[in-house]
């Protein structure tokens, strides 16, 4: 019985590492080397489960039911090394001629084997039970045994030969591949002297294990790694659209919003009126008076500091209201809320700063202001071109130089 329950334990151990693989449905994307490794794990699988029925019928003597799980034994074992070469060649990426040796080599085996079962029942090349029903191994299950000795033999000496050479991801591969070829080979081989032993369920148990180990937790450590530099590549590209959002929507010489916010949020009022959910609003356009003599005369860096100072008086004026530079000397503030309700003396505070200013030589700006009349106006632009007619009536009154 010891038999049956090292079989048990081998597939409680790879349920057990491998239920995320094994349970896991099969994506249109999933990659080669994760679908083989699932198709390698499958093969595990029914080996252990044809191995503990070997020895469950071994230990009761039916013969005929052994017979035939015999045969289904050594065809399982065969497809498992099929699968297992073509896992290893999909993991190392491997596109050579040892690739092609490791694909053709699993599927010579598993043919052979496909050959030589239905001939068995008549020659007995591959194993037989004697009147005692005791199993004796033939011929060709040895050649088998020395033929997958070999083959892992052949790919452990690669494997570890190129271990050291490559990325430190392909050295992990290499070696993983190696050690477990080496463990999976010594078992194969002392199961040949010992036919009636687990040891090929115990070689499997192992392996898979130190695949798991190196495999899947490298592999989940890389994919941290990889997520980690693709967040960071996120953050950049992040902070780099946040830069091109902030140089598109704010202004870049004044610091309030651009023409380019304005013209979303017009298109977002348009649609508030269109909808009949648009209530209180008033704009005030503003114009800033003498730049183009201040321009001419003393430069365009005198220019902008006139500007920025202008930008500054709406800015302290309209302190609760969105302020945007639509034009070189041209600013709107929308009046909401609050700033909609006392818009008389803000204005009105707004124009005795000028008028002071105007006094002493300083900064002078024209403003005009319209509501929003609902039964009237079924857009912003109608709102816009009431206060800037008010706003160059203004401007006209406060032109001190007739050349502006």
């Amino acid at each position: 019985m010891y038999y049956c329950l090292i079989d048990c334990l081998a597939l409680l151990v790879l349920l057990i590492t491998n239920h995320d693989v094994v349970l896991k449905k099969t994506a249109r994307d999933e990659q080669a080397v994760q679908k083989n490794y699932r198709y390698f794990l499958y093969a595990m699988i029914c080996y252990y489960i044809v191995d503990f029925l070997w020895a469950w019928w071994y230990e009761r003597q039916e013969l005929d039911w052994l017979f035939l799980d015999t045969e289904i034994y050594f065809l399982v074992m065969a497809a498992g090394v099929l699968l297992w070469s073509r896992y290893v060649v999909s993991y190392l990426g491997l596109n050579n001629g040892f690739s092609s040796f490791l694909k053709y080599a699993g599927i010579v085996l598993f043919t052979g084997v496909l050959a030589a079962t239905p001939l068995n029942r008549y020659f007995p090349v591959m194993f037989w039970f004697d009147g005692n029903g005791v199993y004796y191994g033939g011929t060709a299950r040895n050649i088998m045994f020395i033929y997958q000795i070999i083959l892992l033999l052949l790919t452990s000496v690669y494997t570890l030969s190129f271990s050291s050479a490559g990325s430190e991801k392909e050295r992990n591969r290499h070696v993983t591949i190696g050690w477990s070829g080496i463990i999976i080979m010594v078992f194969v081989a002392v199961q040949i002297f010992f036919p009636t032993y687990p040891l090929y369920a115990i070689s499997y148990m192992l392996g898979g294990c130190l695949l798991r180990t190196f495999v899947i937790e490298n592999e989940r450590e890389e994919y941290h790694r990889n997520l980690e530099l693709a967040l960071e590549r996120e953050r950049e590209q992040f902070n780099e659209l946040n830069k091109a959002w902030t140089l598109a929507y704010k202004d870049a010489l004044t610091g309030v919003k651009s023409k380019l916010a304005y013209a979303e949020k017009i298109e977002q009022i348009d649609r508030e009126i269109a909808k009949g959910i648009r209530q209180e609003l008033a704009l005030v356009v503003l114009d800033v008076n003498n730049l183009k003599r201040i321009n001419d005369t003393l430069g365009h860096d005198v220019g902008d500091e006139y500007i920025k100072a202008a930008c500054r008086l709406i800015c302290d004026s309209f302190k609760k209201s969105p302020v945007y530079r639509v034009g070189g000397d041209e600013f709107v503030v929308f009046l909401e809320q609050e700033d909609y309700e006392n818009r008389e003396k803000l204005l009105a505070a707004f124009n005795a700063v000028v008028e002071e200013n105007r006094q002493h030589g300083a900064v002078v700006v024209a403003a005009g202001i319209a509501e929003y009349v609902p039964e009237q106006d079924n857009s912003c632009k109608r709102i816009f071109d009431r206060a800037d007619e008010a706003m160059y009536k203004r401007k006209h009154a406060l032109k001190i130089f007739p050349s502006v």
